[in-house]
């Protein structure tokens, strides 16, 4: 959700927090604002918008200062605007505050904050917090630092917290719970951030703070303590992000750069794992647990989002080439219905993040019932991370734009491996399938690399249907998960209304909708569902709706059909996805791109769902 930057050393604090909140505006830019200590006063700068509105504002303000901590927005109490941006200050001045986070029990302690005296300037349930703080503070007579426990120890809900004292200009205080906090390790200086993307340009050495930890952070000093005030010990590890990664690289937009590096995340993700030649596929999280794997009585994949459609995709590979029963549930949902979970069921937890609330719940809940818990993701060190038993990454690197593109099919290249290496354990499918599908899956950058050559047919397409109202996505087997992400890509970037569907399922309501205004998108590649989905087009056809396809190369009756044909090069239907997938984004983003709209920064989405 909201992004947090923080710094404190020996340079000028605010250009530093400053850029850093512009790498990290993808997790909300709904208002932003930074807090200095400058001669000893407390100085809060914050505008509703982008971080260049904020910028703009500043313009001329003596803004020197070693201590800095900002904020941008993804609003959840309160709307967007100047008061409820953060960081915010307590009621005697000497305090302000940012924060990531839910505070699900504010109401009441607003009411009781209220009843002393207490005023507040905003409707965020951040300034409570803060002013609860101050009142523990006040009370106790006692340090920052421990009014800062009491008042964690009473609170319900998730956070990620900066804390800054006036009369303390050499030290950041920090929390978290649920709400992720990285700390970049410099030589007499420390940089806080919600991930790692502001950090990198400064030093690669960093700590991942864990659930129910304090950070008391002076440019030469890191100390963590639990909220027992027992001290940790700070686990230091190497970043191997290049800063590279977290530029546009000449790109106008960083989601269509996302969508070309996709021929070289997906080679990345396979490096060292497919070994091609050999025939082998080597993935430590699968090798060392391949019993629990494979003697599943049932998996349980459990995702939100973009990674949700990733966990279709793999429920059907998983039943087809290992014959484990498999269930995909929303973690949302999951989390609250009191799932039957018994001991030895593998609960497979899918995010891009590693830091998705309502999986990060689910899986506690599982973990707690016995069950066995595999994630992927694509953050290191993220919080699904360290919880699961096991895992894998996706080595996608940094994915700046909102909308998922080369995480997501990281994700089915992961999901893909782990169905063969588990079913050739398993011996569930024949040697010459599996090496038949090893093949293809190898071919995939390559393959990539040949639909992204020439986009030229899309953008007419895309040109051609901006200004429709609605879109409907059909697609049947493999290619069904790829229609409702086809949809959602188109939703999110577009602001267009789509929806996707089985395509048989079209004739039990949704054919209603067609007309010859409607463009109906199917995913039509070459798999044994092609003579069922043509007489699906010709159903459409017959009711004057626009048909959109994505095809086989070669295909010859479909080009018969409709005008609006998007090719990819023929693979097993059982890979299908990893380049049927293309076209949906590429098709999203031109579409996006034609209406004006900035498809980087889409309107009220975050990057990352960390609160619940």
């Amino acid at each position: 959700m909201c992004g947090i930057v923080g710094y404190i050393g020996n340079r000028e604090a605010y250009p530093i927090v400053l850029k850093g909140l512009k790498r990290l505006e993808y997790r909300g830019y709904d208002s932003t604002g930074v807090a200095i200590i400058q001669d000893g006063k407390l100085q809060v700068h914050k505008k509703k918008g982008k971080v260049v509105e904020l910028e703009d504002a500043v313009v001329g303000i003596n803004m020197h200062s070693n201590i800095c901590i900002g904020h941008t927005r993804w609003a959840t109490h309160g709307e967007p605007s100047d008061r409820n941006a953060h960081p915010h200050l307590s009621n005697n001045g000497r305090f302000a505050m940012l924060h990531n986070g839910i505070i699900e029990n504010y109401a009441p302690i607003k009411k009781e904050l209220i009843s002393k005296g207490y005023t507040f300037k905003s409707d965020t349930d951040t300034e409570v917090l803060l002013n609860f703080i101050q009142e523990i503070q006040d009370n106790n007579k006692s340090t920052l630092e421990e009014a800062l426990r009491i008042a964690l120890k009473r609170i319900v809900g998730a956070y990620c917290i900066l804390l800054i004292d006036q009369d303390d200009p050499e030290t950041i205080i920090a929390a978290r719970k649920g709400s992720p906090l990285v700390i970049g390790i410099g030589k007499d200086e420390h940089f806080l951030a919600s991930d790692a993307s502001p950090i990198i340009e400064y030093t690669k050495e960093v700590v991942y703070v864990n659930d129910y930890e304090i950070a008391i952070v002076k440019k030469d000093e890191l100390i963590l303590k639990n909220l027992g005030n027992e001290k940790q010990t700070p686990f230091i590890q190497k970043l191997d992000m290049e800063l590279a990664a977290i530029e546009k690289g000449g790109y106008e937009h960083f989601m269509l750069k996302e969508i070309f590096e996709q021929p070289e995340t997906i080679y990345d993700c396979l490096r060292g794992r497919l070994l091609h030649e050999e025939l082998e596929i080597v993935m430590a999280g699968v090798d060392h647990n391949i019993d629990a794997l494979t003697n599943a009585s049932r998996i349980i994949i459990v995702a939100c989002g973009t990674s949700w459609h990733a966990g279709l995709y793999a429920e059907y590979l998983i039943a087809e080439l290992c014959r484990i029963p498999v269930e995909v549930e929303y973690a949302s949902e999951f989390r609250y219905r009191n799932p039957v979970i018994h001991p030895g069921d593998v609960i497979i937890a899918i995010s891009q993040s590693g830091e998705t609330a309502d999986t990060l719940v689910a899986l506690e809940s599982a973990k707690e019932k016995g069950a066995f818990i595999f994630g992927i993701v694509n953050a290191v060190g993220s919080s699904i991370a360290r919880l699961s038993n096991a895992g894998a990454y996706t080595h996608a690197g940094p994915e700046i734009g909102v909308a998922s593109t080369k995480a997501f099919t990281g994700q089915l290249t992961v999901l893909a491996m782990i169905a063969l290496k588990m079913a050739k354990s398993k011996g569930s499918i024949s040697e010459d399938r599996y090496i038949h599908l090893v093949h293809e899956l190898a071919s995939v950058p390559e393959k990539i690399k040949e639909i992204l050559a020439d986009t030229s047919v899309i953008q007419k397409i895309a040109l051609k249907f901006k200004d429709a109202k609605d879109f409907l996505y059909l697609g049947r087997g493999y290619n069904f998960p790829i229609a409702l992400e086809g949809a959602l890509k188109l939703k999110e970037i577009t602001y267009i209304h789509a929806e996707g569907y089985p395509a048989a399922e079209m004739k039990h309501g949704p054919i209603a909708l067609v007309d010859e205004t409607l463009p109906v998108v199917f995913i039509a590649t070459k798999d044994m569902y092609y003579d069922k989905v043509v007489s699906n087009i010709q159903e459409i056809k017959a009711r004057k709706g626009q048909i959109i396809a994505v095809a086989s190369e070669g295909d010859q009756v479909l080009p018969t059909m409709s005008e609006n044909i998007m090719f990819v090069p023929e693979i097993d239907e059982v890979i299908a996805p990893l380049l049927s997938v293309v076209p949906m984004q590429l098709l999203s983003y031109y579409v996006g791109v034609a209406k004006g709209i900035d498809v980087d920064k889409p309107r009220n989405l975050a990057k990352s769902v960390t609160v619940e």
